[in-house]
């Protein structure tokens, strides 16, 4: 018995679907595709939602001090001359940042090398590049999907066999989180 299906595309190519299906999934919470690649994604993803449990409340709190720019009542930066050059005021403001242990970061690298970046765009603008923004899949790992799964050892996602595609008769599942 093989240790992984090859899904008739080279290992390049391969490792390019799980990864893009990975990240869709833990993006979307479900996605529809054919029944053997739905059980190799199954194998990344409960890896890293596992990952994402065991770390999620590893990480210190930590007070820094950053310079932000003073803004008026519209909301534009406040500028003053200084030696006839027009400069930003920045303000000495204290903010409260997560700070990972060594381990969550570790952890956070690993759950980059397999998702991809994700852009989300919202509905009303969509096909406008001002608009987007950037997801940040692993923190949502860690503070959306891991805190509904902590009491829970395993089989976090479900694999539900819908039919056979028209095409090519090849049987389409929906695999969701639970």
């Amino acid at each position: 018995m093989a240790k992984y299906r090859k899904l008739g595309r080279t290992s390049s190519q391969r490792k390019a679907l799980i990864r893009n299906q990975v990240t869709a999934l833990l993006n979307n919470g479900r996605i529809v595709t054919t029944e053997a690649k739905a059980k190799e994604i199954r194998k990344v993803a409960e890896g890293l939602i596992a990952m994402a449990v065991k770390e999620k409340d590893n990480y210190e709190e930590v007070t820094v001090k950053a310079k932000v720019a003073r803004k008026d009542k519209d909301g534009k930066r406040v500028k003053e001359v200084v030696d006839g050059k027009k400069v930003t005021v920045y303000d000495e403001v204290d903010k409260k940042i997560k700070k990972d242990m060594p381990s969550r970061l570790h952890a956070r690298r690993e759950m980059l090398k397999v998702l991809y970046p994700v852009k989300e765009v919202p509905a009303a603008a969509a096909g406008k590049k001002r608009n987007t923004k950037e997801v940040d899949l692993p923190e949502k790992l860690f503070s959306e999907i891991a805190p509904k799964y902590t009491d829970r050892n395993g089989g976090y996602t479900r694999i539900v066999k819908i039919g056979q595609r028209k095409g090519d008769a090849a049987m389409e599942v929906l695999i969701e989180l639970v």
